[in-house]
């Protein structure tokens, strides 16, 4: 009996370590910023608040893709996103607030069938091909990096990364969420 007990005690324990090091990769990798010149950016859609205006999370990732613009580091945006609880198209939220910070219309692409990660990266490669354009940046917070270039890889496409300057108190139960959000794209 007491060997089980102790069988189990260890795979927790490596469990734990496992977990550990995994989040501490992902957290790394996420602030790792790889920015490179690009023919798209892909900002991922998040929470619109009730008065239709994008929420800070969504503010920071949409800022940075102004920010590496304005640097001329691409000429193409692809906004995506569903339409959330609160009922407004993240993608159309999205493409306002940009157009209000001096990016051109023309130059925004709309993907409002983006409801996750892995549907981002599927209709962006599908716009990509329809496009012509070759290499792409992801903006998303630092935490959903890893897992979005996952599902980025799983559909033939790599990316760079850069992730929205802004941290919050519930980072800590998104990094959580984010260990096991991977394995389940891994596995896809």
């Amino acid at each position: 009996m007491t060997t089980k007990v102790n069988k189990i005690a260890v795979f927790l324990a490596l469990c734990v370590v496992w977990f550990i090091i995994h989040v501490s990769l992902i957290i790394y990798d996420g602030l790792s910023d790889n920015i490179q010149k690009c023919d798209v950016v892909i900002v991922l859609g998040n929470k619109v608040e009730l008065d239709g205006t994008p929420s800070k999370r969504l503010k920071a990732r949409l800022d940075r893709a102004v920010q590496l613009y304005h640097d001329r580091l691409f000429q193409f945006i692809i906004v995506s996103g569903g339409i959330g609880k609160e009922g407004f198209d993240e993608s159309e939220v999205m493409k306002e607030y940009l157009i209000n910070k001096h990016v051109p219309a023309e130059f925004i692409i709309m993907d409002n069938e983006g409801v996750n990660s892995y549907a981002t990266a599927l209709n962006s490669k599908r716009i990509m091909r329809q496009k012509s354009l070759k290499s792409a940046m992801i903006i998303t917070q630092y935490f959903h990096i890893t897992r979005t270039r996952l599902a980025f890889k799983k559909v033939g496409q790599e990316t760079f990364s850069a992730h929205a300057e802004y941290f919050e108190p519930r980072d800590f139960y998104s990094i959580f969420r984010e260990f096991f959000a991977y394995y389940k794209y891994f596995f896809i």
